[in-house]
């Protein structure tokens, strides 16, 4: 089964946060071997992103504000491609403070959600479900529209 590994800064600490994660992970399972792990912050922004570069593996997807803006279609293409490529996929969500350039460098991929800026919690819902849905567009199941 093809690996997505998601990488956060911070704890899901909000209970809609977890209830939302939890949901998505459930359905992910039938897809993908899905792992969240979480980094706990730092007081600084070098410390974080330090742990983020020693965790980052396979082909790693930043999301970040001033990413790419893709539509569903295109993540699900990525997904797609990158597995073919490779076992695993890396998903980077930085903390309040975000990342630095060695975290934007690393990553092959930078992908936004939009202009605006999210708390990192709800970012990490918006992509797990993404991500299922994603895996329903890949997997032509109608849940996407």
């Amino acid at each position: 089964m093809k690996k997505i590994k998601v990488l956060c800064v911070g704890k899901a600490s909000k209970d809609f946060c977890r209830d939302g994660c939890n949901e998505y992970l459930k359905r992910l399972k039938g897809f993908y071997d899905v792992t969240v792990s979480e980094i706990p912050e730092q007081p600084t922004l070098k410390k974080e992103c330090d742990e983020l570069l020693r965790r980052m593996s396979g082909c790693s997807v930043l999301m970040d504000v001033k990413g790419k803006a893709v539509s569903s279609e295109e993540l699900a293409d990525m997904v797609k491609t990158e597995h073919e490529r490779g076992d695993e996929l890396t998903f980077v969500i930085g903390g309040a403070s975000g990342v630095d350039e060695r975290v934007r460098a690393a990553a092959k991929h930078r992908v936004s959600f939009g202009a605006v800026t999210y708390p990192h919690q709800l970012v990490r819902v918006l992509l797990l479900e993404q991500l299922y849905r994603a895996a329903t567009i890949i997997n032509r199941i109608p849940y996407h529209k």
